[in-house]
Formats: structure tokens, C-alpha cells, sequence
């Protein structure tokens, strides 16, 4: 009875944090246009975090509750599954084509914070400084993205001239309607990362596993699916290109918001586990990079080799659980 209540919330929860995710981005985005805010510059901020909202979600309560295995876990799981599945399954359905930009700026930013949380991972805890690190990181990364967006006036341009011929009347009221709707969403997200916790929580006394065993398999892939959903979408629609920046802009925000934020409200304790899959994040995002900007494509034989490479990750977490290795 216990296992299908918890199973039953577990499911409920990610739907709510998904489909939820969904409603928050178009609100946001409804009240950005109305207030005559580039298109392009909605995609860069609100779309980004709008797909991590399930991971904020998720490690903040985790941090919150005391469960800080769960909440690098989450992380580090989900980073690598955007990595590995959402972008190595795009490039096998179509060779991806990276944009020069993510190549000179964001894949690096990507790297260079990738690097500062598996270095942190050695001192065995991610401190309240640390944490409000992140978060200032991030938003002087959002205030570029915003600064290099406004350069391209010709893009902004383009925007400005659909936005003003676009179906879409503003008003008051549709204003106030979207704010309550994201009201909502947030109190949603809180709640339902409440039952995604309490869940993962009691599988994992359960099965005689560790939060991290969970955080990197059950909570990744689950607050994954707002990525995975919009890579096959773009895909299916001939965008294949956009895959990998949609991706590399959601892993920065899972570590220096998520992650950020769950450190400044309580510092992170590290197990030798979380260090080691800190280091593999690093290895995994440098590896991607190098795929990337050897022939500024990433085709199918390649999506297939980072396939494997989750595939083998997934058997080695599970023999280092059990202590096989």
C-alpha cells in the first residue's frame, strides 16, 4: 500500500513540476512581450530557467529537509543526463550543428563552472559562501547573455517586428492572470518537490540505497524531461541546432543557480561518491566540448558513443552502490 501511494505521488509530483514548467515559461513569456522585451532575450533567461525549474524544485527542498546527497545528486545526475541522452539522442536522430557563439562563450562558461563544483566537491562541502558565489555567478552570466543578446540588433529587430505582428493582444488583465498563474507555479513547485523528496526518501529506505544512488537515477531523469521533451520537439521540427545550447544553458543553471541556492540556505556535506561524480561531470562536459568544436558538429556516430558512455555510467553508480567496485 506504502510503495503505491509513494510511487502514485512520485509520478504526480513530476507531472506538476513538468507540465508546470510549461505554463510558467509561456506566463512569463506573455508578460515580457507585453512589456516590449526581446524575444531573444526571453529565450535566453526565462526559457532557461524555466526547464530547470524541476531541479531547483527538487535540491532546494532537498537542502531545506537536511537531504544534501539528494540535491548535488540531483544536479550532477541531471547534468549529465542533458549531456549524454538529450543531447547524444538528438545528434543519433540528426547531426547536431553548433552555433559559434556556444562554442567562443557559453560551452566554457559551462566548463569553467563545471570545473569550480567538482573542485569545491574535494573540500568536502559546499559552503554558504560558496552558494551565494553561484547564484552572483549566475546572474552576471544572465546580465551577459542579455548585453551580447542586444548587440545583435538585427535578431532583436526580427523579434520585435513578430512580436508586434503576432496574433497576441496584451492586456491588463491577461497580465494579471499570468502573475497568478506563476504565483501557483511556485507554490506548486514547492509542494510537489515536497512529495518528490518524501518519495525518493522512502524508495530509498526501501531498497537499502543511498539518496545519491536516487538523486543521480530517479530525480535526474525525472527533472530531465522538460530537456529531453524540447531537444525530440526541435528535433521533430528540423531545429536540431538549437539541442545543444538549449542544453549547455540549462546545465549553467542547474549548477550555479540550483546548486546555489541549495548551498546558501544549507552547505552542501559531500560523500566520496558526490566528489568522484563531480569529476565525471567535468570529464563528461570537456569531452562533449571536444566533439563539438573538432568539426563544429556533433553527428550520429558520436551521439552514439555518449549513449554508451551513460549507459556504462548507469552500471558503474549501481556496482559502487552495492560495492561490487
Amino acid at each position: 500500500m506504502y510503495i503505491a501511494f509513494n510511487l502514485l505521488l512520485l509520478v504526480i509530483c513530476f507531472g506538476i513540476l513538468i507540465k508546470g514548467a510549461d505554463i510558467m515559461v509561456d506566463a512569463a513569456s506573455y508578460i515580457a512581450k507585453a512589456a516590449k522585451i526581446p524575444a531573444l532575450v526571453i529565450g535566453l533567461t526565462i526559457v532557461a530557467f524555466g526547464t530547470s525549474c524541476p531541479e531547483a524544485g527538487v535540491s532546494i527542498v532537498s537542502s531545506i529537509n537536511g537531504s544534501n546527497s539528494l540535491s548535488i545528486s540531483n544536479v550532477v545526475g541531471s547534468n549529465l543526463f542533458n549531456l549524454l541522452v538529450v543531447v547524444g539522442l538528438s545528434a543519433v536522430l540528426g547531426s547536431i550543428v553548433v552555433d559559434r557563439d556556444i562554442l567562443r562563450f557559453d560551452f566554457p562558461i559551462c566548463i569553467g563552472a563545471s570545473a569550480l563544483m567538482a573542485g569545491l566537491c574535494f573540500t568536502g562541502a559546499i559552503s554558504r559562501f560558496a552558494g551565494f558565489l553561484f547564484v552572483a555567478l549566475i546572474i552576471a552570466y544572465v546580465v551577459f547573455l542579455v548585453i551580447r543578446s542586444l548587440k545583435d540588433k538585427e535578431a532583436i529587430e526580427s523579434a520585435e517586428r513578430e512580436a508586434s505582428t503576432g496574433p497576441v493582444k496584451f492586456s491588463s488583465k491577461g497580465i494579471a492572470i499570468r502573475v497568478v498563474l506563476i504565483i501557483l507555479y511556485v507554490i506548486a513547485i514547492y509542494l510537489s518537490s515536497q512529495g518528490i523528496v518524501s518519495s525518493c526518501t522512502f524508495f530509498a529506505k526501501l531498497f537499502g540505497v543511498s539518496d545519491t544512488i536516487i538523486g543521480l537515477t530517479i530525480v535526474a531523469l525525472g527533472t530531465s524531461l522538460p530537456e529531453l521533451v524540447t531537444s525530440l520537439v526541435a528535433h521533430k521540427k528540423g531545429e536540431n541546432s538549437i539541442a545543444l545550447g538549449n542544453i549547455i544553458g540549462s546545465n549553467l543553471f542547474n549548477i550555479l543557480f540550483v546548486l546555489g541556492a541549495a548551498a546558501s540556505i544549507s552547505p552542501v556535506t559531500l560523500v566520496k561518491a558526490n566528489i568522484i561524480d563531480g569529476v565525471i561531470c567535468l570529464v563528461i562536459t570537456i569531452y562533449c566540448y571536444i566533439l563539438s568544436i573538432t568539426r563544429k558538429k556533433i553527428d550520429r556516430l558520436e551521439g552514439a558513443s555518449m549513449l554508451i558512455l551513460y549507459a556504462l555510467y548507469m552500471v558503474y553508480i549501481f556496482l559502487r552502490e552495492f560495492g561490487i567496485v
